[in-house]
């Protein structure tokens, strides 16, 4: 068997359910163009920290001193098909959390797995091995790595979509010193679809093939700050934290397979909140309910400011 395989094997013995590898040489010159424009047009919205750190978000070795593989790991989120129960009374007024936010912070669940690799790797190889763990925080630009290593292609709604277990996805890499023989990169495409353009309620996926997140109700719920829009806000529906519509048209979400990791905790209550309740929590209540979960990202001004903007849809459709 050789070190590749055998760093594969633990990889998903880790709970991985793929793992790819590639050299760590910058990204490809054309993904490199691609992101200077879509940030220079101003598709970034607010999210000024896209600029910062822009040589290493384009190189592996810029992050790492001496680097030459990167570890793609990826790990499937979407949630099994719920249980039908009786029906029971409900909130009148409900708010939408995207299935990712539904799971505990993947950040701090992925980060010590791939700490345990890199300690797997040391003892098969030379504990002077140097690593560095990225998920998603880390200025990488983690999707186009993932295409290089093998694990899937870029969709139409700008996200990594695996063959086999769709774009439901998180993802993280393991940059290394360590000399690794790199995977064939991904050759697939969307091909004509454009289930995903059609089903965004915004217009954020753009028909040139852009996206502007200054549009995307998962931009707009999170990163965005101040009011939003009252066009936008409008279109938001019942959407209190992210979106999932470009992901759930995707033919590629329907044909992939629930998640089989299981440590990965997921509140399935969390897949609709009471808006009234959010609207009267403290910060302290706020904190405390949402402890390691993504809905901590925006804080509550923001969540608030989602949930009456949801409560408005509702009430005046």
């Amino acid at each position: 068997m050789t070190l590749e395989q055998e760093i594969k094997d633990k990889a998903r013995t880790l709970g991985f359910d793929a793992v790819g590898i590639t050299d760590a040489a910058p990204i490809a010159p054309a993904d490199v163009e691609r992101l200077r424009t879509w940030l220079a047009s101003g598709c970034a919205g607010g999210m000024h920290y896209m600029q910062r750190n822009f040589e290493k978000r384009i190189d592996p070795a810029a992050l790492l001193d001496g680097a030459q593989s990167v570890l793609v790991v990826a790990l499937n989120y979407k949630p099994q098909a719920p249980r039908v129960a009786a029906s029971q009374p409900q909130a009148l007024a409900m708010g939408a959390v995207a299935q990712y936010a539904q799971y505990d912070d993947y950040h701090t669940f992925i980060r010590p797995l791939l700490h345990e690799l890199a300690g797997f790797i040391r003892s098969l190889t030379d504990e002077n091995v140097r690593f560095k763990a990225c998920v998603d925080s880390v200025p990488l630009a983690e999707r186009a790595l993932a295409v290089r290593a093998g694990l899937g292609f870029i969709g139409k709604n700008h996200m990594l979509i695996h063959p086999a277990l769709g774009p439901q996805a998180f993802l993280g890499e393991l940059v290394t010193t360590l000399r690794l023989e790199p995977d064939e990169p991904a050759r697939a495409s969307c091909a004509e679809c454009r289930r995903c353009i059609e089903a965004c309620p915004t217009g954020a996926l753009r028909d040139d093939g852009k996206l502007d997140a200054a549009r995307c109700i998962s931009y707009l719920t999170i990163e965005h700050a101040g009011d939003i829009p009252s066009e936008l806000a409008a279109k938001m529906g019942d959407r209190l934290f992210g979106c999932d519509e470009c992901v759930l048209a995707c033919p590629h979400t329907k044909a992939a397979p629930p998640r089989i990791n299981q440590n990965l905790q997921h509140h399935r209550q969390r897949a609709r909140l009471d808006l009234s309740q959010i609207l009267g929590m403290t910060d302290e209540t706020f904190q405390r309910t949402f402890a390691n979960s993504p809905l901590l990202r925006p804080g509550l001004p923001r969540l608030q400011r989602n949930a009456r903007a949801c409560l408005n849809n509702l009430t005046h459709p």
